[in-house]
């Protein structure tokens, strides 16, 4: 197993990763549009100096994504920077093996390189997996997004 920063090379299979992030996170989201939808400009995160895009390789296949990038906090909390983490993608044969929690660590690693001090996340409050596995690894809840949609 190898855990590296992503290349622009590595750009069509992330492409397809992000297309199953979209597709797991479909069913959680009535307010998504219609494919074909993108969330990131993964190439821009790839090259930008404030954000870091990390892969797992395993035999030379790329199998897992996620990315630590730079944000501004809220004007009245502290600390005013922080790291900001997305794009947490296994490919479906290789779950279960630990390798998000390799990536959380990479991207940990990244944080704590670049002087930040407080991590966050975002998580649908349905998905389950997701949430036992971002707890598991010293995570907790801190706000909760709520929305009324007028024409449901």
């Amino acid at each position: 197993m190898k855990v590296r920063p992503a290349t622009l090379d590595d750009l069509p299979v992330l492409l397809e990763f992000e297309q199953g992030i979209i597709a797991a996170e479909r069913p959680y989201d009535p307010l998504l549009k219609p494919d074909p939808i993108s969330y990131y400009d993964i190439g821009e995160m790839i090259e930008a100096d404030d954000a870091e895009v990390m892969v797992v390789e395993i035999g030379g296949e790329l199998v897992a994504s996620g990315y630590a990038k730079t944000r501004r906090s809220r004007h009245y909390t502290s600390p005013d920077w922080h790291a900001f983490l997305g794009f947490m993608f296994v490919k479906e044969g290789f779950r279960g093996r630990g390798l998000n929690r390799v990536l959380l660590d990479a991207l940990l690693g990244w944080a704590r390189r670049h002087d930040l001090t407080e991590v966050r996340l975002t998580v649908y409050p349905g998905n389950e997996p997701a949430i036992r596995a971002y707890e598991k690894a010293g995570f907790s809840p801190y706000l909760t997004e709520m929305r009324l949609g007028l024409d449901d």
